[in-house]
């Protein structure tokens, strides 16, 4: 064979190699170009998402809202579903003023919402305070225009991100206005024309003052255990004020300054000074109820308890003068304020107490059926049960020509719903 031929025959294979790693590197090449032109569209494609997003999204900070609110017939300020709290008014005008969405609606904790303070059914409140989230630009007259006449937002302020309306206070305030024959003397017939002399208010006072200070207010709630620390509360100054009238009733208004308060904690409070200063039961249950022993105590009526006010003295010492924050005291609404308690929340206590004699009824009838001793609660709650047992015979029994059935009925059941009481069957915390 040939020198040239044999050369060919060993270059060609070669040749050949060569030219398909260059065609190879070459479709290579065209895929990453391909795949780079792909990845630099869609990058200018999520350009244009995101400018677009940034265009059409709201601008939200934490804000703190101002409101006061009357009770009446709200089951209370926490929203629960299927029933009339003043939360829920107030989401239903948020949503309809569009300072929150539909998302935001049914899930509060989306926009960081928090309350300063529980009240219960029937409670009002004067400077009740939540923390949210809200668009920078929200209008409150907007939202304010879509909320009955016994809600009023007072203002609302721009506060730091870590603000929490609850975490966030050093304490509360809250007052008891009723008329002032509650704290009449035993032998004083109590009634609208019962004027309170200097020494009854006096005797009042120094009740009071012995709530001052750090004591344990087991018996003064519901479903806490004896030995619970969470018990032990601080009350920094608790009185009694001169009396006014309104609408030809007198007034006396209780205020108290704690750190926190439990359920039915003032009330509870409130109705043990009535029954000493009536003489229904000594002082000497004050000291007995400061101790672990459960005591039968009463809880006064709901209508004349009031959230005052909100104190933030630690965030407003912090950041109330840092030039972007203001001091959370609302002293600037003052009058506002003023003017619906003494317009909307007074007047619907006096006009209430007229109509139905709450407070009237509350130590005369109500009193009166307290012990002030020891709860002997095995004792309440065997009765309770023996008494839902008549109650379910007598509902079983096919003799209904007795004209008393009815009555005996009702009577059987009332007693049973009164010696069956919630709090013996859950000790957790409320």
């Amino acid at each position: 064979m040939q020198f040239p031929k044999l050369l060919g025959l060993l270059i060609a294979p070669v040749s050949s190699l060569f030219l398909t790693k260059v065609k190879m590197s070459e479709a290579i090449s065209a895929s990453s170009l391909n795949e780079k032109q792909e990845s630099l569209k869609r990058s200018h494609e999520e350009d244009d998402v995101n400018e677009a997003n940034k265009k059409t999204k709201v601008n939200r900070k934490k804000m703190a809202i101002v409101l006061g609110y009357c009770g009446e017939g709200y089951h209370g300020l926490q929203r629960n579903k299927g029933t009339k709290t003043v939360e829920e008014d107030i989401m239903n005008a948020l949503l309809k003023a569009g300072a929150i969405g539909d998302d935001v609606f049914e899930t509060a904790q989306l926009m960081s919402f928090q309350r300063a303070a529980r009240t219960d059914k029937g409670v009002s409140a004067l400077r009740q305070t939540l923390s949210l989230k809200l668009p920078v630009d929200v209008d409150i007259k907007s939202i304010a225009q879509h909320l009955p006449e016994q809600i009023r937002i007072f203002g609302m302020k721009r506060v730091t991100k870590g603000f929490n309306s609850k975490n966030s206070c050093d304490g509360r305030t809250y007052s008891y206005t009723c008329p002032s024959f509650a704290f009449a003397p035993s032998n004083v017939e109590p009634s609208e024309e019962y004027r309170i002399d200097p020494d009854s208010l006096s005797n009042v006072n120094n009740i009071l003052k012995m709530y001052e200070g750090t004591k344990c207010f087991y018996n003064f709630t519901a479903k806490r255990r004896p030995n619970d620390p969470s018990c032990n509360r601080y009350m920094k100054h608790i009185a009694c004020s001169e009396p006014y009238m309104k609408d030809g009733l007198e007034l006396v208004e209780i205020t108290v300054k704690g750190q926190s308060f439990m359920l039915h904690q003032i009330r509870k409070m409130v109705g043990l000074v009535m029954a000493i200063s009536r003489g229904i039961t000594s002082v000497e249950t004050m000291t007995k109820a400061f101790q672990t022993l459960k005591l039968d105590l009463p809880t006064a009526p709901a209508l004349g308890l009031m959230l005052e006010q909100v104190h933030y003295d630690s965030y407003n010492k912090r950041f109330g003068s840092d030039g972007m924050h203001e001091a959370l005291d609302w002293a600037e609404f003052e009058s506002e304020i003023q003017e619906f308690k003494d317009k909307v929340l007074i007047p619907h206590i006096v006009k209430t107490e007229k109509a139905e004699k709450t407070t009237l009824y509350f130590i005369t009838q109500e009193l009166p059926r307290h012990t002030f001793n020891v709860r002997d609660e095995a004792a309440e709650e065997c009765a309770g049960l023996l008494a839902l047992g008549k109650a379910a015979n007598l509902i079983e029994s096919e003799d209904k020509s007795n004209d008393s059935y009815l009555n005996d009925n009702l009577n059987t059941l009332a007693q049973a719903a009164q010696s069956v009481s919630p709090e013996k069957f859950n000790s957790k915390s409320d």
